[in-house]
């Protein structure tokens, strides 16, 4: 069967209101393949990214602001990974890892997050011009995945009792990753001011034990539209109310007329001494691997 599009490269929100409960789920395919076909990783940074990517749409699509941009960074000293970056902007997506591949080739087959990223950190930063306002928290990369590290951040930065479950997988027909994302607003739904967190409600510990119940292949089968999979998560509750959903591509803001902008403004000796051998300033840029040539002649 062909996968139906619409159940990919989107994210959808979820309330639960008699729990008190807000979600989201999120798939990509053709999104992910383009941001991962522009960098040739080896399969487990490949990996590894897509799991980044997905979890930057669901918290990406958190954003109330249209303007607003989510970046998620891991960065990390002793690991196979030394930087990692992903960002989320109006439903587009980018990212790019920074590696060591001798470490990799003596690593084991599937190396494990302590591994690839040693001892590091995870960083999450909320930018929502409409209201000039920047929040960041940052938690240690600790757990079996990242999905792991995910939930220690909204546990210790944000002190919101959430779970995360990431799955990605390489199929005939290309990449493709999936997650979820809920959290327990003990005070009502989404929207309303959150007053107080107990980490041990009731309506949360079932809330998160059905959610916890998916599987992986549930999350990346690309013919489960994510309404049916929430479905099947929830279908005993009183009411689930799905919000509507957010496409997401492939999406890298670099500019060409822009970057010559910036780099026009700088004096000539300074752009004299950007010059390569063959005279001409070139930029690069990391999420889309795309070097701009710049001739200022």
């Amino acid at each position: 069967m062909t996968p139906d599009i619409t159940n990919l490269d989107a994210a959808l929100g979820v309330t639960v209101p008699a729990r008190h409960a807000r979600g989201r789920a999120a798939r990509l395919g053709p999104a992910l393949d383009a941001v991962l076909s522009a960098h040739n990783y080896p399969a487990p940074i490949e990996r590894i990214l897509a799991e980044a990517l997905v979890l930057t749409a669901l918290l990406g699509s958190l954003l109330k602001d249209p303007g607003g941009q989510l970046t998620l960074q891991a960065q990390t000293q002793g690991g196979i990974v030394d930087l990692l970056v992903c960002d989320y902007k109006g439903g587009e997506l980018r990212g790019y890892v920074r590696h060591d591949p001798v470490m990799l080739a003596d690593a084991a087959h599937a190396p494990s997050l302590k591994t690839l990223f040693g001892e590091g950190y995870l960083a999450i930063t909320f930018d929502q011009p409409a209201t000039d306002e920047r929040y960041q928290g940052i938690v240690p990369l600790e757990g079996e995945s990242l999905a792991a590290a995910a939930q220690s951040y909204f546990t210790q930065s944000e002190q919101i009792p959430s779970i995360v479950r990431l799955a990605v997988e390489k199929k005939d027909s290309g990449w493709v990753a999936g997650g979820i994302l809920f959290q327990h607003l003990p005070e009502g739904e989404e929207g309303r001011e959150r007053l107080h967190t107990r980490l041990d409600h009731p309506d949360w510990d079932h809330v998160a034990v059905l959610a916890g119940s998916v599987r992986p292949d549930e999350l990346t089968d690309p013919d489960l539209a994510l309404e049916s999979l929430i479905w099947r998560l929830f279908h005993e509750e009183e009411e689930v109310r799905v919000l509507p959903g957010t496409p997401l591509t492939r999406g890298c803001r670099c500019d060409p007329d822009y970057v010559r902008s910036v780099i026009a403004r700088f004096p000539e000796d300074e752009r004299e001494a950007m010059k390569g051998d063959d005279g001409v300033i070139r930029v690069d840029c990391e999420f889309c691997s795309t070097s701009f040539p710049l001739s200022f002649d």
